[in-house]
């Protein structure tokens, strides 16, 4: 049964194209050692061959291989032609995945995290703005007694995950829009809800500001809450830690 293999890095050699696929060339590092009386080898160099269908799902171009960082995924193969494999060792390639850009994912996280603290510096404005309108209006005084009524609502905090502090309402925590720009991680996403079926309640508490309820981290665990239909959270206070 052939062997599977798994190789990271970039073209090193032009796009070619055939009837069905597509090939090129990537090269990896050698086994340091050797047995004796062999050369020791600096690098082994591959042919690798992609189903031209699963090549253009992946979105790469003759010009962006040469650049993107790739994942190949396959087995070894003795039925290429010789004259179309220059490469050490043929693959046929059953997954081919672009890799994300270190430095871009380190811009968009930048971004992403400046974003996120102006949501909140604007939500908090709004929060101290509508409290000064209350003061100012005694007719609003009624409503923080109903929010007064609630709050014994909030108990059973040792049945909750290490560390909570509190236990609020799911639809009092208001989402900075940087969050919802982004997708957080599937995998991991669908973990935190397996757990949630076994224990009843989230693995951590959320991270969110005291008075106005925005939230600061946790935004994984928000949308599992959302999913499960969790009525209450348990959180813990940013400007408490």
């Amino acid at each position: 049964m052939p062997h599977k293999m798994t190789l990271t890095g970039s073209a090193t050699g032009p796009l070619r194209e055939y009837d069905r696929y597509v090939a090129f060339d990537m090269r990896e590092k050698g086994s340091p050692s050797a047995p004796k009386g062999l050369k020791k080898s600096t690098f082994i160099s591959y042919t690798v061959f992609v189903a031209k269908k699963a090549f253009n799902k992946t979105g790469l171009t003759k010009k962006s291989i040469m650049h993107e960082k790739i994942l190949v995924q396959g087995e070894p193969t003795l039925d290429i032609p010789i004259d179309e494999c220059p490469g050490e060792i043929g693959i046929i390639c059953f997954q081919i995945t672009v890799l994300p850009n270190k430095n871009d994912k380190e811009a968009n996280d930048s971004k992403d995290k400046k974003e996120a603290t102006q949501e909140v510096s604007k939500a908090q404005q709004e929060v101290v703005a509508t409290k000064q309108e209350e003061k100012q209006n005694p007719v609003s005084q009624p409503v923080a007694k109903e929010e007064k009524k609630a709050a014994p609502q909030k108990k059973q905090l040792h049945t909750q995950p290490k560390g909570t502090q509190d236990i609020v309402s799911f639809d009092e925590i208001i989402v900075p829009e940087a969050f919802l720009k982004t997708r957080p991680n599937p995998m991991k996403t669908e973990e935190v809800i397996e757990f949630v079926k076994r224990t009843g309640h989230l693995d951590k508490p959320l991270t969110i500001e005291k008075e106005t309820k925005v939230l600061k981290d946790g935004y994984r665990r928000y949308i599992v809450a959302k999913t499960m239909k969790m009525d209450n959270v348990p959180v813990v206070y940013d400007n408490q830690k």
